[in-house]
């Protein structure tokens, strides 16, 4: 028996469900589309569906005498329901011929264009699946342009969009192009070409017909055609018409498809050249309208559409700026790519880019009548701001820019000291700085450019002294964000850490530390600890005196961290923290202990997991460097020991570890309310235990209460399977685990069955709610409230 047919055999409920819903004279529009998607997720196997046939269920459902005949049609649902039905059903020829011969195919083609976009799309994809199930489960052989040799349901689709393309509706134009796109983009068969060759000539005719409204369709159409083998490989026809396409589109109708072409690697060299002049040429247009005469090489020789086209564009008050970001949008998207297929000219489009810049912050006069309107028009445009900024950053990283760098900063430097330039703008200008300032160090390295390199930097930071003081949180708060990536990257450069030291940058950070406003106390935060690097922790610190003081600096960080009200700035602490431990900045062994100690202990009662949980993560750390410098085991870089040596080492970090209290911290984080606070603790354990115990003398668990501290901990590990319930953790009645006695806990790691708790705590939640008991508790739930709940309960 067809272990398919076998579920509708024995579970007769399912048929009779469908039969009794078919039997209601007015059943809900919700339980109707429910039968629908039903009935085709079961037709999906032949077998089912001859067996639904049988019983009249499936024309009774999608046949003439269905709800396509009542007024249940009305209900966008139950359209969206008999489509998606039909979808499922849609994997044999039997379900093919059924609807075909049935008239279903002639409700599709309506539904293309229905009301509901969801039915519309649900429709379009529906074809295109038909589509390709009768010519590849019903052709035996190649395919070629003569009607007869299409199978018949296929046949009655490809009429269908030569016909709609010769329409004169141009919402019907509009389907036949989307259903074209999308199997363009899905299949990937040489019978795809067949097709095209029969609709291509139809197609081209759109891009010089004035009346179709639907050419900003064809970019996209291309597009997945150009993605399939099948027409990348061709020569001739195809690319000619790509190339007319970009002639004859609108720039901004022509652009998406423009950055398209140029991603693809295999596209003749004409073709590509040709795309990348559509994308260059308003930025060629920005150049020229600057300056007459071009006082500079332009970005192109010549262009593919008329110049005026662009000009007028840029000079409209509604295009210029929505072009401009288009087009900014595509060359970052290029410039994103590891490997990019063409030469950009560099030096000409980073002229441009300083240009557009420029005419948006009013630092330009230009001398053409058109370069006069489009300043106009962009002027504190921070749409443009923001895109020019992101691709002067994303130029940072190519090779060719660096002669204009002196002038790229001039015009940095003025958006950083601008009041007009908004917050928004401001953290895209710190961004650009930011970049172009490690690529300028890179160059005074080779170059030995120092004096350049140390006047920008000194004119950098007596901007960001103005920008900390200012009264927008946003501001101070990229201000901040900006300090914190230079001092990334470069807190090891002398001619960088000068400059730095010598301003009042860090004094006004660490007064930042109590700003009104808890994202710019956290950022404070990040970039007062990354100061650190330079200011306590660097080897030889460039200042003398006491204009820093370590000691004040940790104690204000570990009071933020036990007093701030807000979750964001004690994140930023025990962050820093666990960095300063991670880079050995924390001080000698014993030093190191009692900071731990201290910052646990703060950090076991935050109400913020997530502040619990980089708490765990410093104890990671610690752990990892105090077994490291013992010379245990655990560590890969330690040096073999003896057997007696190494029980030596093992007591001794056993002990630190008891006395920096991290046990009760890692037992208390497993019954966390919290999964991933008990998770990493769990984690932790586990890896404590392999330093500790070899796997062949770990303790069976049997016994253990024979001693008093076995008692203890035999009660632990009952607690420990309670979890979170269990209230007044570590204690019951008079048991009180000593989590300071090395002994105690020695017998705790070899004990406790941490395998069960990690296990326990791994498992997701879905083993209950997704269990067929859930599901029911659910539908019964839902009972008495329908209304309500329909959704949720469907």
């Amino acid at each position: 028996l067809d272990p398919t047919l076998k579920l509708v055999q024995d579970n007769p409920c399912l048929t009779e469900l469908i039969a009794s819903v078919l039997a209601l004279p007015e059943p809900s529009p919700s339980i109707l589309s429910f039968t629908l998607r039903l009935a085709g997720i079961l037709a999906a196997s032949e077998n089912r569906f001859q067996h639904l046939q049988q019983q009249k269920l499936l024309v009774r459902l999608f046949g003439r005498d269905g709800p396509l005949s009542s007024a249940m049609w009305e209900d966008a649902s139950v359209r969206s329901g008999w489509v998606e039905g039909v979808h499922s059903m849609m994997h044999h020829q039997p379900a093919l011929h059924f609807l075909c011969n049935g008239g279903g195919i002639d409700v599709i083609f309506a539904l293309q264009g229905d009301p509901s976009l969801f039915v519309a799309s649900a429709a379009s994809r529906l074809l295109v699946h038909m589509l390709i199930l009768s010519v590849e489960s019903e052709t035996t052989k190649p395919l070629s342009t003569k009607d007869c040799d299409w199978p018949a349901c296929a046949q009655m689709i490809i009429k269908h969009i030569e016909d709609s393309l010769q329409s004169s509706s141009a919402s019907h134009v509009e389907q036949s192009l989307k259903l074209l796109t999308s199997l363009f983009g899905s299949c990937r068969s040489t019978w795809t070409e067949v097709l095209w060759l029969g609709i291509a000539k139809q197609v081209e005719s759109f891009l010089t017909e004035e009346t179709v409204q639907t050419q900003y369709m064809l970019a996209n159409l291309l597009l997945n055609m150009a993605w399939s083998p099948v027409f990348c490989d061709t020569e001739g026809s195809f690319w000619a018409l790509v190339t007319s396409a970009l002639e004859h589109l609108t720039p901004v109708q022509a652009g998406p498809l423009a950055v398209g072409i140029l991603r693809l690697y295999k596209c003749p060299q004409d073709v590509r050249i040709q795309a990348l002049t559509v994308l260059l040429q308003p930025m060629d247009c920005i150049l020229r309208a600057a300056s007459q005469p071009l006082e500079y090489a332009g970005l192109l020789d010549e262009s593919v559409s008329d110049p005026a086209t662009v000009e007028s564009l840029l000079s409209s008050k509604s295009s210029c700026a929505s072009l401009l970001c288009q087009t900014l949008a595509h060359l970052e998207e290029l410039l994103s790519l590891v490997y990019l297929p063409v030469d950009l000219p560099y030096t000409s489009l980073l002229r441009s880019l300083m240009t557009i810049l420029q005419f948006c912050n009013g630092f330009l006069s230009p001398a053409s009548p058109l370069g006069t309107m489009i300043s106009r028009i962009l002027i504190n445009c921070f749409r443009v701001q923001r895109s020019a900024l992101d691709v002067l950053a994303a130029l940072s990283e190519r090779k060719g820019c660096d002669t204009l760098i002196g002038s790229i900063f001039d015009v940095l430097l003025a958006y950083l000291e601008s009041p007009n330039t908004g917050p928004t703008v401001l953290k895209k200008t710190f961004q650009a700085t930011s970049k172009w300032l490690v690529r300028l160090h890179e160059l005074s390295c080779s170059n030995s450019q120092w004096q350049q390199t140390e006047k920008i930097l000194e004119d950098v930071f007596l901007v960001l002294q103005k920008r900390l003081c200012s009264p927008c949180w946003e501001v101070r708060d990229s201000s901040l964000e900006f300090l914190t990536v230079l001092i990334k990257c470069l807190r090891d450069q002398d001619e960088f850490r000068q400059p730095l030291l010598s301003s009042e940058v860090p004094r006004l950070t660490e007064n930042l530390l109590e700003d009104p406003e808890s994202y710019v106390r956290a950022s404070a935060v990040t970039a007062v600890g990354h100061l650190a690097f330079i200011t306590y922790f660097a080897p030889e610190s460039p200042v003398v005196g006491n204009q820093y003081n370590k000691e004040n600096t940790v104690a204000k960080l570990q009071e933020i961290l036990s007093t701030d009200p807000e979750g964001f700035p004690r994140r930023a602490v025990i962050s820093i923290f666990t960095k300063w431990l991670r880079q050995g900045c924390t001080g000698q062994l014993e030093d190191t202990e009692q900071f731990v100690s201290r910052v646990i202990q703060t950090v076991e009662h935050d109400l913020d997991w997530e502040v619990r949980l980089g708490g765990l993560e410093l104890v990671e750390v610690f752990c990892s460097q105090t077994i490291c410098q013992l010379g245990l085991p655990k560590c890969s870089y330690a040096p073999v020991s003896s057997a007696v040596s190494s029980s030596i080492h093992q007591n001794e970090s056993l002990q630190i570890f008891c006395r920096a209290k991290l046990f009760s911290f890692l037992l208390q984080s497993l019954c966390d309310c919290d999964k991933p606070v008990g998770q990493r603790a769990c984690d932790i354990l586990l890896g404590l235990r392999g330093s500790f115990y070899p796997i062949s003398t770990l303790k069976d668990s049997q016994g253990t209460e024979d001693s008093p501290a076995g008692h203890s901990i035999a009660w632990l590990q009952r607690t420990l399977r309670q979890g979170s319930l269990v209230q007044n953790f570590p204690t019951d009645g008079g048991n009180r685990v000593d989590f300071e006695d090395p002994e105690s806990m020695m017998l705790a790691l070899g004990t406790i069955d941490l395998e069960e708790l990690h296990d326990e705590l791994n498992k997701s939640s879905d083993h209950v709610e997704k269990s067929p008991q859930s599901l029911l508790q659910d539908i019964l739930a839902t009972v008495g409230t329908i209304e309500e709940n329909e959704a949720d309960c469907y």
